[in-house]
């Protein structure tokens, strides 16, 4: 998703995070990168200059707080300054005891239908019972194409093939389902353009008859900036309480359709990724901007600093992060990560294992590291606080108790290793400047 976007911030902080030291041209020289990059990504010129003022402004006035470095302080105030840009971290809680009525709105080809049949499966994931009404009577093929891909999902759609009279539609589909014991009804209508004004007088009709506790605007994420007139026009006909981006995971313009939609005032709620049944995923600004810097999965990484810091294991922490660290530790951070539940966001900050992580390798990586835990448990005692001792032969009988090849032993030890001499050279900085960033160091 955003590859550009991504790869532009990371190399405007790649040189923040390998120079000798910040001046005031290194500050500006970031700021021109950090504003090529999001140009690129189509996002609005007045919002990018907003930003990059800030952060030129910020990185040269504040002081930062004690303990923290200039370079995390800069990395912060970035990205501080992207989360702001998209909006605020909130969200939309369906009622329980009553049908949540879900009216989806969107212009034609914008991917409604879709992501309707999406946004079934995904609610229904989290312990909803969910129904579909089909109200798109323009489209041909549309109700087919609803009812072919909820099947999937086990999703009950209701539609009238015959019938064109969309409000009549709803109210019927609505009846059909009030005795159902539904959650959640999710109602698709026919994609439509912000000038046809036959069909955004039909939509007041729907509205008038479906009366939604939520409206969800589907916006194709390949228009970029051009989102924030296509969702004013709609917001005039119905309140939009929600926004789903779709397509974002070809396009170079995604960057400006996500600032665009946060700059209308309504939340983005979710995202499509791609165009199986399951790509679809809850928006969060905090997560996404963490992606988009290379800082992994931010909220991971705050709920396993709280837990680092609620166990109060000062001991441990302090041979970690002077690089002193056993086996021991080692064991103890990948229980933490698999704890926390979000190991590429830990892994992409981890010394040692920084980089090693491709979205499409997280698998291999996860089955990796369930062996490394199985092979530090072979290990005894001695051998865990001291893995120096590890020879051939210690190495042979630790694979055979593991029951796993010896190369994936020596593997285990070198990214041991490579991650406690990377603590060293760096005296921990690594590991509390990621901490820091969040503002927990």
């Amino acid at each position: 998703m955003l590859d550009d976007l991504k790869t532009n911030l990371r190399a405007a902080i790649k040189k923040i995070v390998n120079s000798s030291g910040i001046d005031e041209e290194l500050i500006k020289e970031l700021s021109k990168d950090v504003q090529r990059a999001l140009l690129q990504s189509d996002v609005n010129v007045k919002l990018v200059f907003e930003i990059t003022k800030n952060l030129e402004e910020r990185s040269l006035k504040e002081t930062p707080p004690p303990g923290l470095s200039r370079k995390d302080h800069i990395v912060k105030i970035l990205y501080d300054e992207l989360s702001k840009l998209l909006g605020n971290e909130t969200e939309f809680s369906f009622n329980a005891g009553k049908i949540n009525k879900v009216l989806m709105l969107g212009i034609q080809g914008s991917g409604k239908t879709t992501i309707t049949a999406k946004l079934s499966k995904f609610l229904s994931k989290q312990g909803y019972k969910v129904g579909v009404v089909g109200a798109d009577t323009y489209r041909p093929g549309a109700l087919v194409q609803l009812r072919t891909m909820c099947e999937k999902a086990n999703i009950e759609v209701y539609g009238e093939e015959k019938t064109k009279d969309s409000p009549q539609i709803v109210k019927n589909g609505l009846k059909h389902f009030e005795n159902s014991n539904l959650d959640i009804i999710l109602i698709d209508t026919a994609g439509r353009h912000k000038e046809e004004k036959d069909l955004l007088d039909e939509m007041k009709q729907i509205v008038k008859a479906a009366k939604p506790d939520l409206s969800l605007l589907v916006i194709d994420g390949t228009i970029g900036q051009q989102c924030f007139s296509q969702a004013e026009a709609f917001h005039k006909i119905v309140p939009v309480g929600g926004i789903v981006i779709t397509k974002l995971d070809s396009s170079a313009k995604g960057g400006g359709a996500i600032a665009a939609s946060a700059a209308t005032g309504a939340q983005i709620m979710y995202v499509g990724t791609g165009e199986r049944i399951d790509d679809l995923e809850k928006f969060s600004p905090t997560r996404f901007v963490g992606r988009l810097l290379g800082m992994g999965d931010i909220q991971a990484l705050l709920d396993l600093a709280k837990r680092l810091e609620s166990e109060a294991d000062d001991v441990r922490l302090k041979r970690i992060s002077s690089g002193k660290m056993n086996m021991d530790d080692f064991y103890y951070q990948l229980e933490e990560v698999t704890k926390v539940g979000s190991l590429k966001g830990f892994l992409d900050n981890m010394p040692g294992l920084s980089g090693m992580v491709k979205e499409d390798q997280l698998d291999q990586v996860e089955d990796r590291v369930q062996k490394w835990r199985y092979i530090i448990q072979s290990m005894n005692k001695e051998e865990k606080a001291n893995p120096d001792l590890l020879n051939a032969s210690r190495i042979k009988r630790i694979a055979r108790g593991s029951g796993w090849p010896e190369h994936e032993v020596k593997e285990l030890l070198k990214n041991y290793k490579n991650s406690k001499n990377m603590m060293k050279a760096s005296k921990g900085r690594q590991m509390q400047g990621m901490l820091r960033r969040m503002g927990l160091g």
